[in-house]
């Protein structure tokens, strides 16, 4: 069996603050499933598949579903900051925790420059002839500023971020479902006639369209990083999993299926205004780009803020079991200060590569992380096989949370991640990402088993 020394997550995060409140968790969770993606990068999906969008978010979120429940029993059952980070480290040894914490860090932090960028692009339509560069810089020093005091703040933020996106996609499922039943007033039912062939490319939109919402899903891993900082972390973990089934159906699928029905799925407008918007201007609402403009920038910068706290405490806990520089793993007032400086620090470099190497060295960067998720959901997957068995024998108390039907839905859930893998190779435009994120992953994986057998030797 490899080596297994791991600081228990109680060690690893007693130094950090307990602020967050069960209510900023249930928000945190509610939230953390309504992104920029769902608002903007649908689209794309709903062009390329037509109305199997939502057969391709559903599948898709069939497998998140998966993945969080896997997520939840190893969370629940050890509460660390280190999240899934931890979890692989205490069923493969070391080298798994610093590849995959790592490499999620470094996710994190591009993901903080690129939904800078994009909620500058947003403010500068408002006001334009201010630089994009100065909103953005703006945005990561108040990011910055929360997450350096109280972890409250944190919690706060998302809080009240969340519950603007939990309200806005509420009333919109409630606007759509009235628009097709045919009782909004000054509206009437399309019926059926807007959805045409369900598969109008084939199977190849089908496929391009499941990769879109795939990606989609990206955040949900934060409330596991959050429970560790809370007043129950055991209850938070086990309460916002078991609710991650609705919140997929309701959120995802019953977006797509509102937005295909209401929609022609070919109509220019689903790409280029974005489908929320296109739908709500079918309603005839007026002003619906600018409302859904608001709307995104609330999911901007509510990803932002949840990154660089994700980011800070993956960073932390890496470092507090020996995986990092010392450094990163100060804590001032409750929170990893030094490790939130340095996330910012990553992000807004980031933002400085589109200005100053849009052409290479950006590019590259966005390739190198293209699937880091796919990454951390294959250590969630194989980790909770071996920790389960495990817990089994040793702590079976610690099983508040178990994964329906183990191992038959695990390896399932590996399967589809495998199918996904090879559907990655297939489509030029997310091949190279497929290579990018692997040769980062492996080169993690070498410095990572390299430090581990230095350390064991010494």
């Amino acid at each position: 069996m490899p080596s297994t020394t791991v600081s228990t997550p109680q060690e690893s995060d007693a130094v950090l603050s307990h602020g967050l409140k069960q209510r900023h968790l249930s928000m945190i969770a509610l939230g953390g499933v309504i992104g920029a993606g769902l608002f903007v990068g649908s689209g794309a999906g709903i062009a390329a598949a037509g109305p199997s969008i939502v057969a391709a978010y559903a599948l898709s979120g069939l497998l998140v579903m998966l993945v969080m429940r896997m997520l939840g029993e190893m969370s629940a059952a050890h509460p660390s900051s280190g999240s899934f980070s931890a979890h692989a480290e205490r069923a493969f040894g070391p080298w798994a925790g610093f590849t995959v914490g790592w490499a999620f860090w470094v996710l994190l932090c591009t993901a903080v420059g690129l939904e800078g960028i994009g909620a500058a692009k947003i403010v500068t339509g408002w006001l334009p002839g201010t630089p994009e560069w100065a909103w953005t810089a703006l945005f990561v020093l108040a990011f910055c500023g929360t997450n350096l005091a109280a972890v409250k703040n944190f919690g706060e933020f998302e809080f009240w971020f969340a519950a603007l996106k939990v309200g806005a996609i509420t009333l919109f499922l409630t606007l759509g479902v009235l628009a097709v039943a045919g009782v909004l007033p000054g509206t009437h039912s399309p019926g059926a006639s807007n959805l045409g062939e369900v598969f109008p490319h084939g199977a190849e939109g089908l496929v391009v369209g499941l990769l879109a919402s795939v990606f989609a899903y990206g955040g949900l891993e934060t409330v596991t990083i959050a429970a560790a900082e809370s007043e129950d972390p055991v209850g938070g973990v086990a309460g916002a999993v078991r609710t991650a089934m609705w919140r997929i159906a309701v959120f995802y699928v019953g977006s797509m299926a509102v937005i295909v029905t209401l929609v022609p799925w070919d109509s220019p407008a689903v790409v280029e205004k974005g489908p929320y918007v296109a739908a709500l201007d079918q309603l005839g609402i007026p002003a619906a780009g600018q409302i859904m403009n608001v709307v995104v920038l609330a999911a901007l910068l509510s990803a932002m803020n949840a990154n660089v706290y994700g980011a800070s405490r993956i960073a932390h806990s890496l470092v507090a079991r020996g995986q990092g520089p010392k450094a990163l793993g100060r804590v001032s007032g409750g929170a990893p200060r030094v490790a939130v400086l340095a996330s910012c620090v990553f992000g807004f470099g980031c933002v400085a590569l589109s200005h100053w190497r849009p052409d290479d060295v950006f590019p590259w960067l966005l390739n190198m992380i293209g699937a880091v998720i796919l990454v951390v959901w294959i250590f969630i997957a194989l980790s909770q096989l071996r920790l389960r068995r495990r817990l089994e024998r040793e702590s079976p108390e610690r099983l508040v949370v178990r994964m329906w039907a183990f191992p038959a839905l695990t390896w399932v859930a590996l399967a589809g991640m495998a199918a996904i893998l090879v559907l990655m190779a297939r489509e030029p435009g997310t091949r190279v990402q497929l290579y990018g994120s692997g040769a980062m992953t492996a080169s993690l994986a070498v410095v990572g088993l390299v430090r581990q057998r230095r350390r064991a030797a010494g």
